[in-house]
C-alpha cells in the first residue's frame, strides 16, 4: 500500500485537470523522458491510426500526429475539459488530430479502426482496468499494438517520493491506497499489469523496465522546482487546503529537501517507469 490518495474520474474531469492545464509546459518538460522512451518502444509508423489514451494537453497526440503523417490520424481521449481545450488550441491547423472528452472505458469506440493504443502515463488511473482495456482493444485492428508507460513502486521513484515525505513533516499523509486501487502506481506490479491485460484479451504482453531522471526544475533552478512540486504532482495534492503558513513551512523543508539534488540549474531525482507493450491477437 502507499499513501498517495486516489485522484480519481472527478479529480481530473475537475480541478485536478485545470491544474495540470495550467502547469502544462512544467508537466511536459518533466515527463519529457517518459515520451521518448515509449515514442521509439511504440515504433509509429507513416499512415497508422493511433488512439492516445489520457492525452491531456495534447503534446504527444501532436507528436504522433506528425509521425503518422496527413494520411493518418491521432484521437486523443481524455476526461479533462481545460486539458482538451489548451490541446485543441495548440494542434497545429490542418493536423491529423481529433481530441474527444470521454472516459476510455466506455467510449464507443469505431471497431478495428485504429492501428495502435498509446499512453504516456494515462491509463493507471482506470477504476475498472480490465473493463477499461477490453473496450480500447475493441479499438484496434487484428494485430494491433499496445504501448503504454507507467510507473513502478514508489520507493523507485524519488522525484515523488522525496519530497513526498518532505511536506509529511508539516500535513497528514494522504489516504492509503490498496493494491487495487486506481492512482499513480496502481500498475507498479508487473504480475497485476499482465493479469489485467490478458483478461482483456491481449497477447504477447512484454514489460521493460527504464531508469529515468526527472529534472524538477526543468531547467529554471532550486525555486522553480520548489513552486513546481507544491504545484503539481502527489505533494500538491498533500497540501490542498492547507493555509499560507503550513505551505511556507512546507517550501522550506522542500528547499532543504531537494538542494542536494541541485546541478546547476537543474533538480534531478529518479523515475522508474515500465514500458508495456502487447498485441490485439490477429483472431
Amino acid at each position: 500500500m502507499s499513501d498517495l490518495g486516489v485522484p480519481d474520474l472527478a479529480y481530473w474531469s475537475g480541478p485536478g485537470g485545470e491544474q495540470w492545464a495550467r502547469n502544462q509546459e512544467y508537466g511536459d518538460r518533466q515527463f519529457a523522458p517518459v515520451a521518448e522512451a515509449l515514442f521509439k518502444i511504440a515504433t509509429v509508423r507513416a499512415s497508422e491510426r493511433v488512439v492516445d489514451i489520457g492525452c491531456g494537453c495534447g503534446t504527444t497526440t501532436i507528436a504522433l500526429a506528425r509521425m503518422v503523417g496527413r494520411q493518418g490520424r491521432v484521437l486523443g481521449i481524455d476526461v479533462s475539459a481545460a486539458m482538451l481545450a489548451l490541446a485543441r488550441n495548440r494542434a497545429p491547423q490542418g493536423a491529423p488530430v481529433e481530441f474527444v472528452r470521454a472516459d476510455a472505458t466506455n467510449y464507443a469506440f469505431p471497431r478495428g479502426a485504429f492501428d495502435l493504443l498509446f499512453s504516456r502515463h494515462g491509463v493507471m488511473f482506470f477504476a475498472e482496468p480490465v473493463r477499461a482495456f477490453a473496450n480500447l482493444r475493441t479499438a484496434l485492428a487484428p494485430g494491433g499494438r499496445l504501448a503504454f508507460s507507467c510507473f513502478r513502486a514508489p520507493r523507485d521513484n524519488p522525484w515523488a517520493m522525496t519530497p513526498l515525505q518532505a511536506a509529511y513533516r508539516f500535513v497528514p499523509p494522504l489516504p492509503k491506497l490498496g493494491p487495487e486501487d486506481p492512482g499513480p502506481f496502481s500498475f507498479a506490479d508487473e504480475t497485476r499489469v499482465r493479469r489485467i491485460l490478458g483478461a482483456a484479451g491481449f497477447a504477447d504482453i512484454a514489460l521493460q523496465p527504464v531508469d529515468l531522471e526527472f529534472d524538477l526544475a526543468v531547467g529554471r533552478g532550486l525555486d522553480a522546482a520548489v513552486a513546481n512540486v507544491v504545484e503539481l504532482g502527489p505533494t500538491s495534492r498533500a497540501v490542498q487546503g492547507q493555509s499560507a503558513e503550513i505551505r511556507a513551512k512546507v517550501a522550506a523543508a522542500m528547499r532543504e529537501t531537494l538542494a542536494p539534488h541541485v546541478k546547476g540549474e537543474t533538480v534531478q531525482l529518479g523515475a522508474a517507469v515500465w514500458l508495456v507493450t502487447a498485441h490485439n491477437p490477429e483472431s
